[in-house]
């Protein structure tokens, strides 16, 4: 069946919407016979804004909605930051493609205030005095955060790309920890900005990364978003979410992951749970071949859980 248009559910963030024209982008310079519709979509992590993510409860707080419209047939596909993507999917829809990934790491981003002080020769986490606030809603984050510096004091940072940075210019923080990626692909450079290494904080699972959602038994659709797919990425990602899955995590929950490909063909994945207070951390290392990533990412779970991960894991969804 030939296929003459193409609708893509996305969120309505810059972000988002970058994304989706990427994508758009890509299908109209491999197809430009086709005509390619961006809906935008508001989710139910948009719409709550006042709570964090931790305390709404659930998965699929950012997708929801736009699978909703797939199953419809309102869209044709979506697309997703994988970090936001859960683990199971609604019957009749997969994970099509995971496209070339973006710098996985967290950057911190210093205030003006900071920056304008004596310690703003300093790098990363070494500039913030002590007591420092630092916004971000990512249990995730904190949680790394304070197993470094415990003297930090972290507060809710919820909204898009634009309103972190605007709430940090006006003073509400000293510093706010984001995606590289989204920072890179929205063209934001600044002195402020200071990558940090993954043994500092340890990316979400699928970071960087954009995924492709459609229905199963849409065969002209999933042949057209074949060459979008980026091996390599796609072997990480998926070492990364078989991880996630066996621990029942979603983006709200303190679990992080990494993997990376090497040129003798090597699959390595590091693995992380850690307590809401950051004072227990719990990692993992495992490696494996291609064509056993969801292996890797299993077994590593399962190490991770008979290490302690287990009762961590149990009291964070304990407390909701």
């Amino acid at each position: 069946m030939e296929v003459n248009r193409i609708v893509i559910g996305t969120r309505g963030s810059k972000l988002a919407l970058w994304q989706a024209n990427w994508v758009r982008d890509q299908l109209l310079g491999l197809y430009p016979h086709i005509e390619v519709e961006l809906k935008v979509i508001k989710t139910t992590g948009d719409k709550i804004l006042d709570v964090p993510l931790s305390k709404v409860g659930g998965k699929g707080l950012f997708v929801k909605e736009i699978e909703e419209s797939l199953l419809s047939g309102e869209s044709d596909i979506a697309v997703h930051s994988i970090k936001d993507v859960p683990t199971e999917f609604p019957d009749g829809l997969h994970l099509s493609v995971i496209c070339h990934r973006e710098d996985p790491t967290d950057a911190l981003v210093l205030s003006p205030n900071v920056m304008a002080s004596k310690r703003a020769d300093k790098a990363g986490l070494d500039a913030l005095a002590e007591g420092a606030v630092v916004g971000t809603s990512s249990l995730r984050r904190s949680c790394q955060l304070l197993s470094i510096r415990p003297d930090l004091k972290i507060e809710q940072l919820r909204g898009n790309l634009d309103t972190r940075l605007r709430r940090l210019s006006e003073g509400f923080f000293d510093a706010i920890v984001l995606a590289s990626a989204g920072l890179k692909r929205l063209n934001v450079e600044d002195a402020a900005i200071h990558a940090l290494p993954v043994s500092v904080s340890l990316p979400a699972i699928g970071q960087g990364a954009v995924g492709i959602e459609c229905r199963v038994a849409d065969e002209a659709i999933n042949a057209l978003l074949v060459p979008l797919n980026h091996s390599v990425t796609s072997i990480c990602v998926r070492a990364e979410r078989a991880f996630l899955k066996k621990l029942s995590g979603g983006c709200q929950v303190p679990i992080a992951a990494h993997a990376c490909f090497t040129a003798s063909g090597t699959v390595k994945l590091d693995g992380l749970v850690g307590s809401v207070d950051g004072v227990v951390i719990i990692r993992g290392h495992a490696e494996g071949t291609v064509g056993t990533e969801e292996v890797i990412g299993t077994s590593l779970a399962d190490d991770m859980l008979r290490a302690g991960a287990k009762e961590i894991l149990d009291e964070v969804y304990g407390n909701g």
